[in-house]
């Protein structure tokens, strides 16, 4: 996925700036696609270049509404309509968390309990940003939900298994004896 996937994708429901779309960014795709505001904004020109979308108004202070042209719903539609999308494979945490044998156990353990206190924190943020919505007004608000219920989940896991894999440094198995022969 890129952002400039996700731009497109936001302007099939409704016309916008690159105010409004920061604004959706900020209370939904930001859950999965991070945007800072000057990306937003740099990728808004390329696509105006590309003849993807379309300055429909110009206001005071500079704001533009864009809109998608013919060629931009097309792209998206094509990209959603891919059957392999790449997935993303790096995780920080994950790598942090395979090389947490040089550290003392007890400051590892405590490495994955910070995280699931994180993920904790995350999720009480989701359930208030869910409770805060109409979920079914429109289409828009009824696909985001839906990935909302995957930051959820994904939280709920995340925080499960760090308070496992720190309890598993702090009381580590007995190791198996080779068998008899």
């Amino acid at each position: 996925m890129s952002l400039r996937h996700a731009l497109l994708g936001l302007l099939v429901y409704r016309p916008g700036s690159g105010y409004d779309l920061l604004k959706i960014f900020d209370t939904s795709l930001g859950n999965v696609w991070p945007a800072k505001q000057s990306q937003i904004y740099g990728e808004l020109t390329k696509l105006d270049a590309a003849g993807l979308i379309t300055v429909t108004d110009e206001g005071p202070r500079g704001r533009k509404q864009y809109e998608l042209t013919p060629e931009g719903l097309a792209e998206v539609r094509r990209w959603v309509g891919e059957t392999e999308a790449p997935r993303a494979q790096r995780n920080p945490m994950l790598l942090q968390t395979f090389f947490l044998g040089l550290l003392p156990r007890e400051e590892a353990a405590q490495r994955l309990l910070h995280h699931a206190d994180t993920m904790t924190k995350e999720y009480e943020a989701l359930i208030a940003l869910r409770d805060t919505v109409d979920w079914e007004r429109d289409e828009l608000s009824l696909f985001g939900g839906l990935v909302l219920e995957h930051g959820l989940r994904q939280r709920q896991l995340e925080q499960e298994w760090a308070r496992w894999a720190a309890e598993r440094l702090l009381d580590p198995p007995e190791p198996s004896s080779p068998a008899a022969t």
